[in-house]
């Protein structure tokens, strides 16, 4: 039995994305095109790789065992290719990063702008997921995400400054409202609510002096993005636990009220990952270089 190759690649891309129209986004064709070769590979194997409906796409056990054992050997395929950028002298190609929101817009889309100045051979691509997802099955070449957050068996490298979370409020909110002291004083405050995208609710983390302490903050509103927390913050709906950088100009400028300082401490900051490969592709490795020196800051 006979499978051409680019059928197979065409069914890895369906099965990375869970979406006909990502992957025919990702391989430059019509979805059409995608179901149609989807079908060819399907009627040689006689077994449903796939199960589609209008809603959803899902592998079956059998497309779950293709899966499985063919992306290894595409993997590879792709390093091997990679590998030849060595020959052109200057790396080449496409790099794709996994990010969420924050770290794009503090650390990762700044360092990606000045790389692409450097090496105008390469295109990049940002997909924005605060979802913690495998990033090697979801065909993406690197990931940034804090390091508590990154899988052992990946390699991580520190990029960008340290960074403080900041605990804000509008003048406002603090004319009805005691400033807190400690952290434990949050307690009954009208507070700004975070939950993740795996549906965990976030609770603040303080530490000083070697004392560490989290609370579970209490509120009416919740959100699951930082920028509207800031939002939401200057209108007064309550206190807001944010990067400090989000909030420094709006500090300054005394639109918002920072208060238990003292209670947030630098941490490491973002990490750029990767998988551990035999042979990493050459624009990734230029951008590592790049990352590491001149073209991030590292504390």
């Amino acid at each position: 039995m006979r499978i051409d190759p680019s059928d197979l690649a065409t069914f890895l891309a369906i099965a990375r994305h869970r979406s006909f129209r990502a992957a025919a986004t990702e391989l430059g064709v019509s979805a059409s095109a995608l179901s149609h070769a989807l079908r060819n590979i399907e009627e040689r194997l006689d077994l449903r790789l796939i199960n589609r409906t209008t809603r959803s796409v899902a592998l079956t056990e059998a497309g779950e065992r293709l899966f499985s054992r063919i992306s290894p050997a595409f993997r590879d395929i792709d390093d091997a290719l990679e590998d030849l950028n060595n020959f052109r002298g200057k790396p080449a190609g496409t790099l794709r990063f996994n990010a969420a929101r924050q770290s794009t817009q503090l650390v990762l889309l700044p360092i990606v702008t000045r790389f692409l100045k450097e090496f105008p051979d390469v295109s990049v691509e940002i997909v924005i997921n605060d979802a913690l997802i495998d990033t090697v099955a979801a065909g993406f070449d690197a990931g940034v995400r804090f390091g508590e957050t990154i899988a052992a068996d990946m390699i991580a490298v520190p990029i960008g400054p340290r960074h403080r979370f900041a605990v804000v409020g509008s003048p406002g909110y603090f004319k009805t409202h005691k400033p807190p002291i400690t952290p434990h004083d949050l307690k009954g405050m009208p507070c700004i609510r975070y939950r993740f995208t795996s549906g965990a609710m976030y609770r603040w983390e303080f530490e000083r002096g070697g004392i560490e302490v989290d609370i579970d903050v209490e509120g009416p509103l919740t959100l699951n993005d930082q920028d509207l927390m800031v939002d939401a913050a200057l209108d007064g709906a309550g206190l807001a636990f944010v990067f400090e950088a989000q909030v420094e100009e709006l500090i300054a400028k005394r639109k918002l009220v920072r208060v238990l300082a003292d209670w947030c401490p630098a941490y490491p900051g973002f990490f750029l990952y990767y998988p551990s490969r035999r042979q990493l592709p050459a624009a990734l490795r230029a951008f590592v270089d790049f990352a590491r020196g001149g073209g991030a800051v590292v504390d």
